[in-house]
């Protein structure tokens, strides 16, 4: 029996406080995009190319439209954003950097409301990782910037035969440790820039050229509490290369990376305003 007060599992509900916070949090971060350039998009709630975002079709939550065909609501909007641009409304603007606050939805029922960041044609990720810093340093939130590279697993896979991206994605470190390679050992335990000059000396060189990204990028980022995690795998599709992810508590407040699209490098990332809401109200 489904009460008249009830709402499904995963769904939102925000009033008084939360709801005032809520406000607050999307007024902030819109002030800073906005005051570096960025534009602001709305895009709509359903869509016919989520699959090509999401590495777990199950997540989408599928309808059909008045011809039959296929479509799912929102459950991610990096995709949706650059390809509206540059299809549809190409021809009508030239503006690359865009902004977005609007929830995604999840098998069953889940929804999560982002604000979201694309700078179109931008390969450095230090460019959108230090607006995202300033954001949370107005919203006085300190996470730790997790950094990696998604190419590391790839060439790793490539590599060693017995791996899997899935052992990436689920942090298989006992399979890792059981390969019995001496730098792999080293690269699973790293963490900290410092470390980073020791393995230069010893990884193969694909490794090495991928290991000097991520040093480039914590010497560009403004943030004092910053790890590597070079063995991390999103789940995202579109992540081909330098990736973070803001943490804080075990709870994700943001991700974000450089994609490519039609062979346009982008940066982009995702500030997850439930998990601040959360962090708030106590």
């Amino acid at each position: 029996m489904i009460l008249e007060h009830e709402i499904p599992n995963g769904s939102k509900l925000y009033f008084g406080e939360s709801a005032k916070v809520k406000r607050e949090i999307e007024k902030v971060a819109s002030d800073v995009l906005d005051a570096n350039g960025f534009e602001e998009i709305v895009t709509p709630i359903f869509s016919y190319h989520q699959h090509k975002s999401i590495a777990d079709e199950r997540e989408l939550v599928r309808v059909n439209d008045e011809k039959n065909n296929s479509i799912s609501l929102r459950a991610d909007s990096t995709i949706d954003v650059v390809r509206i641009i540059e299809k549809r409304l190409g021809r009508n603007t030239t503006q690359k950097k865009w902004f977005y606050v609007q929830p995604v939805i999840t098998y069953p029922t889940c929804e999560q409301y982002q604000v979201g960041v694309e700078y179109m044609g931008e390969k450095k990720l230090s460019s959108v990782l230090n607006i995202a810093n300033d954001i949370f340093k107005k919203l006085e939130v300190e996470p730790l910037i997790q950094i990696s590279n998604m190419r590391i697993p790839h060439i790793l896979t490539a590599m060693f035969d017995e791996l899997t991206l899935e052992d990436f994605r689920h942090f298989n470190i006992e399979k890792f440790l059981n390969l019995k390679v001496g730098w792999l050992e080293k690269l699973v335990y790293l963490q900290h820039i410092e470390q980073v000059d020791e393995l230069l000396e010893i990884v193969p060189e694909d490794i090495k050229v991928e290991l000097l990204k991520m040093k480039k990028l914590c010497s560009e980022v403004s943030c004092d509490k910053s790890v590597l995690a070079p063995m991390y795998y999103a789940k995202m599709l579109y992540y081909d290369e330098l990736f973070f992810r803001a943490i804080s508590d075990n709870e994700v407040f943001a991700r974000g990376g450089r994609y490519k699209n039609n062979d346009v490098s982008s940066v982009g990332f995702a500030i997850y305003t439930d998990i601040i809401i959360e962090e708030k109200v106590k």
